[in-house]
Parts: C-alpha cells; sequence; structure tokens
C-alpha cells in the first residue's frame, strides 16, 4: 500500500484513540462509501455550544492564582505539543485531527463573563484568556468573542492577561491601549522557534517566529505590556535557542520572558512521536528520551513542580540557560501589576 499523502496545515495525522469513546471510526478501503481523501478531510468545522460557565479557576499549584476565560475549544493552529488537546476528549472527540478541525466555540461567553462579574461575592481577579487554547486562533475572525470580552474586561475595570501566538491581536490593539492606560492587560507572546522550518512542522497554522516579534513591537510602541514565553522547550529540537529568542524578545520590546518544557501526557505523546519520526525521523530517538528524561522516564508528566520545568541533567541545561538569558537581556526591565482597585460595577460609586 503506497504511503498516505500529509494532510497539509495540520499538526497531527491522525485521530488518536479517545478513552471516554467505545467506538472509533477509522478508513477501510474495502467497505468505505466514499474515497479517503475525503475521509481524512482537512476542514475546519465550527460547533456552537452554549455552556452554562465559562470562567475557571486556576487551581494548579505550577500557576498563579485566578481565573481563566476559553472562549473556544479545539484549536486550528495545530501545534502538535499542545497539551490542551487531551481536553477535547471530553467533548467526544479525538485529540487528534478532531482537535484542529472541529472548533467548538462558546457563542455566549462574553454573556457568561459578564454574569460573572455582576456576582455579589465578585472580586478583582486577573482573567487568563487562553489558559487552554489560543483565544486568537482563526475562529476569533469570524465569532470575535475574545474582543467582546475585552469590552466587558473594560467597562468593568477588571485585569485581564492574554498568551496568543496569532497576529489577530493587533485588531484589538484600541481596546488593549486602554485598558494598558489603566494598568488592566499584559500581553504575553509564544515563541517557540525562530527558526521558519521548525515552526512550520510543529505549529502549521501559526505566525511565523518574526511576525511574532513584530507583533512585539507594535505592542510595545502602543504602550501596551508584553511579554514572552518560551514554550514549549523541546530538548534536541529548540533549546538551543533560549538565548537567540530572549535577544530579539528584549530588543522587540519584551518586557519579561518566561520557560516551560514540553510534557505529552495522554493521547499526546503518541501523536508526538508519531509526529517526530516522520518530521525528523534521525532525531526522533535522541529527543524523545530527553523528554522522558527529564520527566521521570516517561513522556508525561502530572507532577505540580516538575511537569512544567521538568528535572535531571537536560533540565537543569535549560534552567540554567534561561537563566544567564534572562539576566543578560532583561535585568533592567521592571513590569508593573495590575491596578486591582479599579473595578467597579456600571453605575456603581467608588468611596474615597
Amino acid at each position: 500500500m503506497s504511503e498516505i499523502p500529509k494532510i497539509k496545515g495540520r499538526g497531527a495525522q491522525f485521530n488518536s484513540l479517545n478513552k471516554f469513546r467505545e467506538l472509533s471510526i477509522e478508513y477501510d478501503e474495502e467497505f468505505a462509501f466514499g474515497e479517503e481523501e475525503n475521509f481524512r478531510s482537512s476542514k475546519t468545522k465550527y460547533l456552537v455550544e452554549h455552556p452554562k460557565k465559562v470562567v475557571n479557576t486556576i487551581t494548579s499549584p505550577d500557576l498563579r492564582n485566578g481565573k481563566s476565560v476559553n472562549p473556544y475549544q479545539g484549536c486550528e493552529h495545530g501545534c502538535i505539543y499542545c497539551y490542551a488537546r487531551n481536553t477535547h476528549e471530553y467533548f467526544g472527540y479525538s485529540a487528534g485531527l478532531e482537535f484542529e478541525q472541529n472548533i467548538i466555540v462558546k457563542k455566549n461567553a462574553p454573556e457568561l463573563l459578564e454574569k460573572e462579574f455582576n456576582r455579589k461575592n465578585w472580586k478583582s481577579t486577573p482573567i487568563l484568556f487562553s489558559g487552554n487554547t489560543d483565544c486568537y486562533q482563526p475562529a476569533e475572525k469570524k465569532f470575535e468573542l475574545t474582543r467582546r470580552m475585552l469590552e466587558i474586561c473594560l467597562k468593568y475595570q477588571n485585569p485581564v492577561a492574554i498568551i496568543t501566538k496569532n497576529a489577530l491581536v493587533l485588531r484589538d490593539i484600541d481596546l488593549l491601549q486602554r485598558l494598558s492606560e489603566k494598568r488592566l492587560i499584559k500581553v504575553i507572546i509564544s515563541i517557540t522557534s525562530l527558526k521558519e522550518e521548525l515552526r512550520r512542522n510543529l505549529e502549521p497554522r501559526t505566525v511565523s517566529g518574526q511576525k511574532r516579534l513584530q507583533i512585539l513591537q507594535k505592542l510595545s510602541s502602543a504602550g501596551i505590556p508584553s511579554g514572552v514565553n518560551i514554550a514549549p522547550i523541546i530538548p534536541g529540537l529548540n533549546d538551543n535557542e533560549i538565548p537567540a529568542i530572549a535577544k530579539a524578545s528584549a530588543e522587540s520590546g519584551a518586557g519579561w520572558i518566561a520557560y516551560t518544557v514540553v510534557r505529552l501526557n495522554g493521547s499526546i505523546g503518541q501523536l508526538f512521536e508519531d509526529w517526530i519520526f516522520k518530521a525528523y525521523p534521525h532525531k526522533a530517538e535522541k529527543v524523545l528520551n530527553q523528554i522522558k528524561e527529564m520527566h521521570g522516564g516517561k513522556l508525561n508528566d502530572s507532577d505540580f513542580g516538575r511537569r512544567m520545568r521538568g528535572e535531571g541533567k537536560f533540565a537543569q541545561h535549560i534552567k540554567q540557560l534561561f537563566a544567564i538569558s534572562n539576566a543578560r537581556y532583561f535585568k533592567d526591565k521592571e513590569v508593573h501589576d495590575f491596578d486591582f482597585n479599579a473595578f467597579q460595577k456600571p453605575g456603581q460609586l467608588k468611596l474615597f
């Protein structure tokens, strides 16, 4: 049988099994009613959902306290390493191709966010957009849920942080500037690699690393506090880029940098293994072994403290390289905190 052609613009090339689903669908040329090309179509579907709740409490010890909102489940960016892939299984889909093809749109997310702000016990708390999937993925251009939620955060003067790797964030620079004037916004640009060939393989439907630096420049010029998350760091693929990304980020106006190491929990492990043996067969075994060495001998890691930083010699190498780069390029940078006293419900008078 001839080799199955690569699906262009997709990270995953198959649908991994969903542990919550008893049945799975596979193409069988003997009994199929259509062509395999149609069965493995790369078209994206938008599925509208109206959840009862959209604001989640961040409880992970690895992260700061706060809340998160994800207006979209699934992500068309197709990043092969994405930890959010596993969450798609809770909706009955695969963490593989279906994560990239079936995008769940929470159309009432802005209304639910405003409802949360109007609760009697709500206190000014940072809201993280994209704690799971990118809030500026292609679906946002069509549905504008992120923009509407930013308008609500401005209306109530509640702090908000955004993580993205998409240039669409610049569409909302008017709102970001107004939030910045009130010390209510931080934007984090995720940069994995400045090497375009690696970026295309890892993150097929995202903008280039150079484009992300340009986004930083425009945000910085507009007075919007912005930083960079070098993530995920994958030993043997992009760990040697840490100094270059740090330097370029500082020169582009970033106020801070952070990092996380790759972890391949659940179905992501088999998806990543399939990907790396196809994309970089000569590096595959070495990369996988180094990832395992950072996570107690396994690809997956759920241990707080270790899962995002790793352990062992490769993790220590990454930590030291980051520390040196951070000290060299960001030692004189200052990051202002949010204004937690600004929150105000419309029509509510403040007491001084």
